[in-house]
């Protein structure tokens, strides 16, 4: 038994850790701001969603692809026929009796001839190969799961190999195989386990039939076993997602909301993303490739709950992007709309989506085929986005009422977020009128847009001159200074120290485009590049997770000052390149005092955090370098510092040029 001393001393040491935790009483002087100012924003364009956070290693799996996604694309596109040892045979496109009207092509091939002769060197029989996006990077030891659908009219058998090509007419490196056995006239799902012997950035996946005759194949799937909390995505880049503390996603679009530039036939529609894989509906990409919706709506409610975000879906609302095939150039954009007598059957979409996320599996069938995916309980939604940058007209205008209205009389618990249009700057009319219809809606957010160079960010001061005594609030869902250097992260970092300083107007930002694919890269700068082996994180990156590390429900504006300016004033202000913000977190106990200086002087900055009771150490991040540096494919030059110093309740802090430094306190 533990000594009388041993347990007080295990009691005494729980009820500190619950102390540490329990929250506080914000001192005086603080503002109350929003504790979700920072978020993410994830739109499949740079190959974000196959070929990056959706972890499916193969391309064209289901033999969907087609040329109005691509010039000179097709259901073969990614594949390549293969007939190693002298076999002989065809592959044929087929679309009849396919395994799902949403998936309705497939693939027939037809085996003439599989034998063994002199050379025979182990690889004989005909089918196909698959080298994912650009290559399948696989490592040795790992755990890859292999499925595929398949129909044989008679027992066909069929070699799965995972391998290291060696050029033409060579061999390939065997690095993983399974034998499969199909057989029977409908389709059924085969799997088969594989474990590379050896590390390859560049494998290929050979299906290989060993029986003469005909073998259907369609939905074709290699994936690591080892994804992101089991759910399917990318580990690395859902970790690097995770490490920015974002606290909520806004989901799928971006101009992928509505079709972009394709029309209705092409836009988003939620439901026919969930559900088995087989059963969802590809779409051409706005981007101009292909989406397999592997990543669809119930994978992105999977991963905000898995990340602790609320999620952010934006639907449709039954007017097209202005953009439409072109129609940015023309002096009236090209903006189309449906008939209102057809507009009930998108307001049906918003409301089953509340009814699938929130709704009891006993009493909704939405929710059922939740429970039925594997998630009874509700998701919790509380946010719903209705638009994405459409033009503000009056044809906007009377679809999104009626879709606002309609939703909010069935589920008025529900915060609705709106659209200020393509461009949210002063004088600008789809602002004008965006901020005119949210204001006789008496709507809860309304999205705004803009991407400018640095010079923007570092001396705009928006937000200082928006009215206080608006119901509606700014979510900031997209912005991002047009490059990648330091400099422009750090006008970044600047720009939201303003947002901070406004985050009783402001409730949520996410920084534009997320991620991007190498060699595929529609939109520059994003926040995260990458190739099949790793992340690669931006400047902009680490200034957006210091800002996600420190968010808190209070602000004070006063407690830092900088050696040179007037009394009182509270930086940063119109055109200074300097500031400051001070958060505080009273669910968590922490403090936050982050500054910036994105001009080449450096600034003294005195701190009084005499209010505050400051346990003895805190944590220092910094960031800094040349101002053109930038953190790319070749290079990551920039990367924040860490380290642990004495606290202090009133002290100077030399702020070096080009430079963002984040102090945390434990309270």
């Amino acid at each position: 038994m533990l000594k009388r001393t041993a347990i007080a001393a295990l009691l005494m040491a729980a009820t500190v850790g619950a102390n540490a935790q329990k929250p506080m009483n914000a001192p005086k002087g603080g503002k109350a701001i929003s504790d979700e100012l920072i978020g993410i924003f994830f739109e499949d364009i740079s190959s974000s969603a196959d070929g990056g956070l959706y972890a499916e290693l193969l391309q064209n799996g289901s033999f969907e692809f087609n040329p109005s996604e691509r010039d000179g694309w097709g259901a073969g596109t990614a594949w390549k026929s293969i007939r190693p040892g002298h076999s002989l045979g065809y592959a044929e496109v087929r679309k009849d009796g396919g395994i799902h009207p949403n998936n309705p092509t497939y693939m027939r091939l037809h085996t003439e001839r599989v034998k063994e002769y002199y050379d025979y060197s182990g690889w004989k029989g005909f089918g196909l190969q698959n080298d994912g996006f650009d290559g399948i990077s696989v490592k040795a030891g790992e755990k890859y799961d292999f499925s595929a659908f398949f129909r044989a009219k008679k027992n066909t058998v069929i070699r799965i190999a995972l391998v290291e090509p060696q050029g033409w007419n060579k061999d390939p490196k065997l690095l993983a195989e399974a034998t499969i056995n199909a057989n029977g006239n409908s389709w059924k799902k085969y799997s088969a386990m594989l474990t590379p012997s050896a590390d390859c950035q560049k494998a290929a996946l050979q299906i290989l039939t060993q029986t003469v005759g005909d073998l259907d194949v369609d939905v074709i799937s290699l994936m690591p076993q080892d994804t992101y909390k089991g759910h399917g995505l990318r580990k690395d880049l859902a970790q690097a997602l995770a490490d920015l503390q974002p606290k909520f996603m806004r989901f799928p679009g971006g101009c992928v909301v509505h079709g972009g530039g394709d029309g209705f036939w092409n836009t988003y529609r939620w439901k026919t993303t969930i559900g088995p894989k087989e059963q969802r509906r590809h779409l051409k990409n706005t981007w101009g490739y292909h989406q397999s919706m592997g990543l669809g709506y119930f994978e992105y409610f999977q991963f905000c709950e898995d990340l602790g975000m609320e999620p952010l879906p934006i639907l449709p609302c039954g007017v097209s992007c202005q953009g439409t095939n072109g129609g940015w150039g023309m002096k009236t954009q090209a903006q189309d709309v449906v008939p209102m007598s057809e507009m009930d059957e998108w307001v049906q979409d918003a409301l089953d989506l509340i009814e699938w996320a929130n709704g009891d599996p006993a009493t909704s069938k939405w929710a059922k085929m939740r429970a039925d995916a594997g998630h009874p309980a509700p998701f919790n939604l509380k946010y719903l986005g209705i638009g994405n940058e459409e033009k503000i007209t009056p044809e906007f205008n009377e679809r999104f009422a009626y879709m606002y209205k309609k939703v909010m009389k069935a589920y008025p618990d529900i915060k609705i977020v709106g659209t200020a249009g393509p461009g949210s700057h002063p004088g600008n009319p789809d602002l004008e009128n965006g901020w005119k219809l949210a204001e006789e809606l008496e709507m809860p957010i309304i999205d705004e847009h803009y991407y400018e160079p640095n010079k923007y960010f570092l001396s705009s001061r928006q937000y200082d001159k928006y009215p206080r005594d608006r119901k509606t609030k700014v979510y900031l869902g997209e912005y991002a200074a047009k490059d990648k250097k330091l400099i422009d992260a750090l006008a970044e970092g600047l720009y939201l120290l303003h947002v901070e300083r406004n985050g009783d107007i402001v409730c949520m930002t996410s920084y534009a485009p997320l991620f991007a694919r190498k060699n595929a890269t529609n939109w520059n700068p994003d926040l995260i590049y990458f190739d099949n082996e790793r992340p690669f994180l931006t400047c902009s990156y680490y200034v957006q997770q210091m800002f996600g590390q420190s968010s808190g429900q209070y602000y004070y504006g006063d407690c830092v000052s900088f050696e040179g300016d007037a009394a009182g004033v509270q930086q940063p202000q119109q055109d200074v390149h300097y500031g400051q913000s001070v958060i505080l977190n009273v669910k968590t106990r922490r403090l936050y005092v982050k500054l910036v200086n994105a001009g080449a002087d450096a600034k003294k900055a005195n701190i009084n955090l005499g209010r505050f009771s400051v346990k003895k150490m805190a944590k220092k991040t910094t960031l800094t370098g040349k101002p053109d540096q930038e953190n790319n494919f070749d290079q990551q030059p920039i990367v924040p510092v860490k380290e642990e110093v004495k606290a202090q309740k009133k002290f100077s802090l030399d702020l070096e040029p080009y430079s963002m430094v984040m102090l945390e306190y434990q309270l």
